[in-house]
């Protein structure tokens, strides 16, 4: 595959009626043992089409128009549309349409080019409203670089990183996102009583996340405040737990499996049922503000208490956790560097088999190059110093670059990525950092969200790029062309949503409602917080250097006992109500997994497959529930209570009955895995 596309030709490849589409190896979700080898579905001597004009159309196609709807969505109320896992069931979908079938690798590049849509949006919505709120009013062709060089950026720092998060932690990381789209795919290419099931987990976890997250059915959340001893923690020590009783992270949590997600879960513990308390037990009794709150702890809900303190603790932890990652795959990256510099000297490489090919390290260097030329010229447009911009292009570059392995490490272990936490730490370094070049003013709020655009848009986009390259890996795709129309992608969304985010900031006003303005507002909830932190810094606030170190220590902590630092930091920083229900998940998937060892033979090797299967179905189904929740927002005349039981608003009845049915699903998943079938 040494150029970009080529149509296909008959002749070319097997008729994919001649080729069985085979199920995942036993070694896909295992640590390999020493000598083992994984072979993907597709192996490396065969030969399908995948770079074809029809793959990278159609993705194009579906990243555009993911792009505008969650562009929209993102704003109005702050979630963006899960991109990857509905556009690889549309590719299974669209793979009947042709007279030749769509290959399983044809699929993949339509997956990857339109996942792009979620992460380029994620990063653009983050930041760019910001710019206008603060009345900085971004040219259009601006909002539109700062998303194209992020997420450019974010792609190309991720590629030298593909063999240490691929191949080299193979089954240690498990993927979550890349497992539900790889089974997805492979199911959906096989049909039989797989896909059905698939189908079925699929539809259930889809009507049931639509309605509980859309309307007013039963309550989302449970937290047993109707309890007088759960309510009485609450009051007197701010102990206040949270359940997200819905299918989608369920499935996540049974797919991260019982250690990860008992990790993850362990971090939110320390947060919520050890810090926060803290925090309240010392500071109830002081009556003024204590920085960086606003009002006084005694006035603090649990809630306030995690949002003023104990996050920033979190972010602290995971930039922490960054760091020894990228000590970790320093041996990777070095040696990547050193085979481009023998290429360079020599001007030849050995050949790689087709599945382990990449961009070449030359190719990646002169981007990197490209890249900070152009952002250069970018930010020395801006009214500031040349010394002020090669600040900025050093920070640019650093941060990208570190962050893009926190958040592919990230996206492999939780498919959570700190996207918010890690904005926020480039808007407070970068403040700081530039204050001391004398940036300040209007010109360096400009200055510092450019930055922390580009920044969050790469480290959004390398998360979806490790996810795309594992699908991949999973079933034999050649990494070099996934990469190359990862770039195709970003382009596609880059432009799509710079232009929206344009049009909309017309017709619409951005945070809070201003004065004598009477454009309906969207709330853009993340970008207002950037632009509190980046106005409070110019303006020469002080910066929350101890709770930045306390996160730091905590991740040190971890490492002298030898565990993964960054999935517990993770779960410091990531709502508690998003963590427990992955632990039910990881439970579930333990003692599953047990039954199937105690079984054995092809019914206990059936029970994992069909216990995966059931868990990528919930994903599956909580994304499209997730997409068409968003989508009917995009409605006026949408309403949460156009569907409402008469029990809503009252939470001893709705919390049980949500608390009822996410039982219902552990045993839709349980008897699921269990049930005995026929061979077909």
């Amino acid at each position: 595959m040494n150029g970009w596309i080529r149509p296909c030709r008959k002749g070319d490849y097997p008729s994919m009626n001649d080729v069985e589409t085979k199920s995942l190896p036993e070694n896909a979700y295992q640590t390999l043992k020493p000598g083992e080898s994984y072979t993907p579905i597709v192996p490396a001597e065969e030969k399908r089409p995948e770079l074809t004009v029809r793959s990278v159309v159609w993705g194009t196609v579906l990243c555009v128009i993911f792009t505008v709807a969650s562009a929209y969505s993102g704003l109005k109320v702050g979630q963006v549309m899960e991109a990857a896992i509905p556009i690889s069931i549309l590719a299974i979908g669209l793979a009947r349409v042709f007279k030749r079938r769509s290959s399983l690798l044809e699929n993949v590049i339509i997956t990857g080019i339109g996942g792009a849509a979620g992460s380029v949006v994620a990063g653009a919505i983050f930041t760019l409203p910001a710019l206008y709120i603060l009345n900085l009013d971004p040219h259009p062709v601006q909002t539109i670089f700062i998303c194209l060089a992020g997420g450019c950026l974010g792609v190309l720092f991720l590629i030298p990183l593909r063999r240490y998060f691929v191949r080299e932690m193979h089954g240690v990381l498990p993927y979550p996102e890349a497992t539900a789209i790889t089974e997805v795919l492979v199911t959906g290419e096989k049909g039989g009583s797989q896909a059905k099931l698939l189908l079925q987990a699929t539809g259930i976890a889809g009507v049931y996340d639509l309605f509980v997250t859309t309307f007013q059915v039963w309550k989302e959340y449970v937290d047993f405040q109707f309890v007088p001893v759960m309510h009485s923690l609450a009051d007197r020590a701010r102990m206040v737990f949270r359940f997200d009783a819905i299918g989608f992270i369920l499935g996540l949590g049974y797919v991260m499996g019982l250690r990860s997600s008992m990790l993850l879960c362990a971090g939110g513990v320390l947060s919520n049922f050890v810090l926060v308390p803290v925090i309240w037990f010392v500071g109830s009794h002081i009556d003024a503000a204590v920085y960086p709150g606003v009002i006084p702890i005694s006035k603090m809900t649990a809630v306030d208490l995690y949002r003023n303190y104990v996050r920033f603790i979190g972010v602290g932890a995971i930039a922490s956790a960054g760091i020894f990652g990228i000590i970790r795959s320093l041996r990777v990256v070095a040696g990547s560097f050193g085979i481009a510099l023998r290429t360079f000297r020599h001007g030849e490489v050995a050949e790689q088999e087709r599945t382990d090919r990449d961009v070449p390290m030359i190719a990646i260097l002169l981007g990197v190059v490209i890249g900070a030329i152009a952002v250069a010229a970018f930010l020395g447009r801006l009214p500031v110093s040349w010394t002020a911009v090669a600040v900025g292009l050093v920070l640019t570059l650093l941060f990208s670059f570190f962050f893009t392995s926190v958040a592919a490490n990230a996206i492999a272990t939780t498919a959570r990525n700190p996207v918010s936490g890690m904005t926020m730490l480039t808007v407070i370094i970068s403040s700081v950092v530039l204050l001391r070049f004398g940036i300040s003013g209007t010109a360096g709020m400009f200055f510092v969200m450019a930055i922390a655009g580009m920044v969050c848009t790469a480290l959004s986009v390398s998360g979806q790029t490790i996810t795309d390259l594992k699908a991949g890996y999973w079933l034999g795709s050649t990494p070099a062309a996934q990469e190359k129309v990862k770039f195709v992608g970003v382009i596609a969304s880059a432009t799509a949503v710079g232009l929206t985010i344009v049009m909309l900031a017309h017709t619409f006003q951005f945070g809070e409602a201003l004065m004598g303005d009477a454009r309906p507002v969207l709330a853009s909830p993340q970008a207002s917080i950037m632009k509190a932190l980046v106005q409070g810094f110019m303006s020469h606030q002080p910066v929350a250097y101890a709770l930045f170190g306390v996160g730091a220590m905590v991740t040190i902590m971890m490492e002298m006992l030898g565990q993964p630092s960054l999935i517990f930091a993770l779960g410091m920083y990531l709502p508690l109500e998003l963590n427990t229900p992955a632990l039910v998940g990881g439970f579930l998937s333990h003692f599953l997994n047990k039954r199937s060892e105690k079984t054995g033979g092809a019914q206990g090797k059936r029970i994992r497959e069909r216990g995966v299967i059931i868990a990528s179905g919930l994903m599956a189904g909580g994304a499209l529930g997730g997409v068409l929740g968003a989508a009917m927002r995009l409605f006026p005349r949408y309403r949460e209570d156009l569907v409402k039981t008469p029990f809503y608003s009252y939470d001893p009845v709705s919390q049980t009955i949500s608390a009822l049915f996410f039982v219902a699903l552990c045993m839709y998943v349980w008897f699921g895995a269990l049930k005995k079938e026929k061979e077909i």
